[in-house]
């Protein structure tokens, strides 16, 4: 009931306001009649994508911006939601291992190893993120969102190989400002209150303080697991015990959150800014896997574990660890209960002297996050009965890193500029997690050990320096070169090992203390690189710009700290390490801004070959993840427009069209997907491997767009009404990157949507926000359903059960704003 009323509720109002805007128009035209036929047209954005302000139209570079009111309209509160902006770019939300897969213009990082960083590299306020879990992080109080698409290694460093997200917070405002803003949604029950105070405190010095909290009585995915029996043999004494585990919450993922931001802004002389924000982010789930949903099933029409219907739905079948093993469980809640809960904690210090012929700037940076969870590690649960049983872990890993960078860029008036700058970064990733699987306990295990079958410990620490400079010369008043190179030295020192593992399965893990001596592996990375880029910029008029570039762009090797040391395997070192990935290609750009002021028109076309994109998965033959490489390209064409015509105030209609060809290049030996067989192409290497040369990547759709329409008007004298409808396509891909068919994601659209009434000068508002309102599945990921599929290699082989990183379902808020 309460689902039907809010769909009729929305439904009811967007269909007033369509129905009404010719009317509404009218008023507007005959209360604005005095107004010149030129009001309307397009605002420009201003962006940073080369470390400098500049419009996003006078940029050189393959950006979407999306600006503070968008932000603000489309409840752009994530990463995730960046998506239905730049259609070219996905976020798929996972569980374990590095907690995300982002992928931009078809390349992205595998989500199962947590060592890999993302190829799509997250900037905040300047400062690089890149670990996955950053999509844990709730984004508010934003000035501006950029998607720099392709690789992006000059400006924003390593790791940026597929493309950067830089995300700028809002600062200090020059008069008093105060919001507070209340919200629900009525599919999660979840309610939102989020607020800031900006001020100056003195002529110089200004403050800006910012908090958001949200806390939901439901969720978005419904578990509909049955009460599951576990037995256990105890390696001490050779007795059985069945233990009872209960369906994990109904509802997930029962989300509480609570962020925080300060903001000192401190503007001496005209010369001079000092910017320093802090930040905090606590984050509880109910269930860390929540939406993991076996959406196809390797035997038909029911998963091979529990025999529940697979299908593309909202749904998952999950249970909590029996609570009396869970009450001395490392990391477990007493009463056996999923979760995930993150926590973060950051500074970051900007400092700009602008003299008048150098501009100095400095980025300090300090961050660190931690993240425990308890799960389901099979992902649909089952009982014993239906063969080894079910599958639970907990962990506990934090990352935290400190970052300087310098820059010194000249503003000479000749035709000749530069600019260089340098980067120090030093990390540590620390990590223990302890896996109950196989049936087995040990009574005589020490303490809070009895139930672990295995349990891993492991760390990274690196040290980065880097070195990078820009020369920039007008050949004419209106051709630019600009040529650069950013200079990287890296290394990592690693460790590894599996301090218990239980009796029963030393035969699969090796053991710490393992006679062979392979039971701690140290591994010292060392990576160095250079990364070149040049570009030539012609604008025939101050409306025109085309561009044309080679780039570059590196991210390093390193380290899997939640692999596998198999005793089946006689190199540890190997499988956990793996090595750079690197980009290089060019990109042709034309921007234009038509129509006196109209219409914006751009137009991208791009051509970049990776070498040794890292690939994680796991070699059952030889019990570990390993990450591979393979080469690849991604090539395509993107047109982007929007149109907002003169005479009519506040409306535009915004789109994109945009192909995209990513293919493995050279992957002759990749890893066959479960129960593939020889005659499907898994006949090479004794029937374990297959050649994925030519294959689509994974989450790579050749055809994305985006279509929308905006509209604001006034009604009266005092108030106005604005509303938005904005639709997103993808055509079909692979959601795996071993081209296991029965991951293919068909195409979908969804269509968000937006009504706002409020005062003319902002001072209220009232909206309602719609997202994904076609209500449709779909997935941006997927792993094979553990414990499912056999096989391989043979002409009887099974799939394995898919099971996939699902997104939001339908959402609709009301949401209440009051500024003082």
């Amino acid at each position: 009931m309460r689902f039907t009323k809010s769909v009729l509720l929305a439904s009811t109002v967007l269909g007033i306001a369509l129905s009404a805007a010719p009317a509404i128009a009218q008023v507007a035209q005959d209360d604005t009649a005095q107004q010149s036929a030129q009001t309307g047209g397009l605002g420009d954005i201003i962006v940073t994508a080369r470390k400098r302000q500049e419009t996003a139209q006078d940029v050189p570079v393959a950006v979407t911006a999306i600006s503070a009111e968008q932000i603000a309209n489309r409840d752009v509160t994530s990463v995730e939601k960046i998506t239905a902006i730049a259609p070219q770019f996905s976020v798929g939300r996972a569980s374990n291992g590095s907690g995300a897969q982002l992928t931009l213009r078809g390349i992205g990082s595998s989500s199962t190893s947590i060592g890999i960083e993302q190829s799509v590299a997250v900037v905040v306020d300047g400062a690089y993120y890149g670990q996955g879990r950053v999509i844990q992080e709730g984004f508010f109080d934003l000035a501006r969102v950029e998607v720099l698409k392709g690789p992006q290694a000059l400006f924003f460093g390593k790791n940026a190989t597929a493309g950067v997200i830089s995300i700028t917070t809002a600062d200090p405002t020059a008069k008093p400002e105060f919001m507070i803003k209340g919200g629900y949604e009525f599919k999660s029950q979840q309610y939102r209150v989020e607020g800031y105070a900006s001020m100056p405190l003195t002529d110089t010095l200004g403050v800006r303080l910012a908090a958001r909290y949200t806390k939901m009585d439901g969720g978005y995915y419904r578990n509909e697991a049955d009460t599951i029996n576990y037995t256990e043999l105890d390696s001490a004494t050779g007795n059985f015990t069945t233990h009872t585990a209960e369906p994990a919450k109904r509802k997930a993922p029962g989300e509480e959150e609570f962020l925080a931001r300060a903001t000192l802004k401190w503007e001496p002389t005209d010369r001079l800014t000092v910017n320093l924000k802090g930040t905090m982010d606590v984050s509880t789930v109910n269930n860390s896997s929540w939406n993991y949903v076996a959406f196809r099933c390797g035997n038909g029409e029911t998963s091979q574990l529990n025999g529940y219907a697979c299908g593309k739905d909202f749904v998952s079948h999950q249970n909590n660890m029996p609570a009396d093993i869970a009450a001395n469980y490392p990391y477990a809640k007493k009463d056996g209960s999923l979760y995930n809960k993150y926590r973060s904690a950051g500074g970051t210090l900007n400092v700009t002297y602008d003299a008048d012929l150098l501009q100095v700037s400095s980025v300090t940076n300090y961050q660190w996050n931690n993240n425990r969870w308890a799960c389901a590690c099979d992902f649909q649960s089952a009982g014993s009965e239906n063969g080894i049983g079910p599958t639970w872990a907990t962990e506990n890993s934090s990352w935290k890193a400190f970052s300087q960078e310098l820059r010194a860029l000249t503003q000479f008036d000749g035709p000749f500029n530069m600019m260089v700058g340098m980067l120090y970064q030093k990390t540590q990733r620390d990590f223990d997690q302890f896996v109950l699987t196989g049936g087995v306990s040990n009574s005589a295990a020490p303490d809070g050990f009895q139930y672990v079958t295995t349990a891993k410990s492991s760390f990274t620490k690196g040290e980065t320096m880097a070195v990078f400079g820009q020369a920039t010369y007008k050949i004419l008043s209106n051709l630019e070169l600009a040529a650069g190179v950013r200079y990287s030295d890296e290394t990592k020192n690693s460790y590894f090992t599996q301090p218990y593992n239980n009796p029963l399965v030393l035969g699969i893990f090796r053991d710490q203390n393992d006679p062979d001596g392979l039971g701690e592996v140290t591994a010292r990375q060392h990576f160095q690189n250079w990364s070149p880029e040049a570009t030539l910029t012609w604008k025939p008029t101050s409306d025109l710009m085309v561009y044309g570039a080679f780039k570059t762009a590196y991210k390093s090797g390193g380290f899997s700290n939640g692999g596998i040391n198999s005793k089946f395997s006689t190199d540890p070192t190997a499988d956990l390490t793996f090595d750079p990935e690197k980009a290089q290609g060019f990109e042709l750009g034309f921007k234009s801004t038509l129509l006196s002021n109209q219409l914006r028109f751009n137009v991208t076309a791009f051509n970049y070959k990776y070498s040794n994109l890292q690939v994680d998965f796991f070699n059952s033959p030889i019990f570990a993840f390993q990450t591979l490489t393979a080469d690849a390209r991604t090539k395509g064409i993107e047109v982007e427009w929007q149109f907002a015509p003169n005479g009519i105030a506040g409306f535009d209609i915004h789109g994109s069209i945009n192909y995209d060809k990513a293919r493995y290049t050279d992957f002759p030996l990749a890893p066959c997907f479960a129960g593939q067989t020889p005659g499907e192409g898994c006949n090479l290497s004794g029937n374990s491997r297959q050649d994925l040369s030519g294959e689509q990547l994974s989450v790579a759709p050749k055809w994305t767009g985006n279509l929308g329409i905006n509209y604001e008007v006034s009604i009266g004298s005092a108030n106005k009404l604005g509303l938005n409808i904005d639709s997103k396509y993808s055509a079909s891909y692979l959601a795996s990157g071993f081209g296991n068919p029965l991951s293919r994601q068909s195409k979908y659209v969804t269509i968000d949507a937006g009504l706002r009434f409020g005062a003319e000068d902002d001072n209220w508002q009232l909206a309602l926000i719609g997202k994904n309102l076609t209500n449709q599945f779909y997935v941006t990921g997927v792993v094979d359903g553990p414990s499912t599929g056999g096989g391989t290699g043979t002409a009887g082989g099974i799939k394995a059960d898919q099971l996939g990183f699902g997104t939001l379902p339908r959402t609709v808020m009301v949401e209440v704003t009051k500024r003082f």
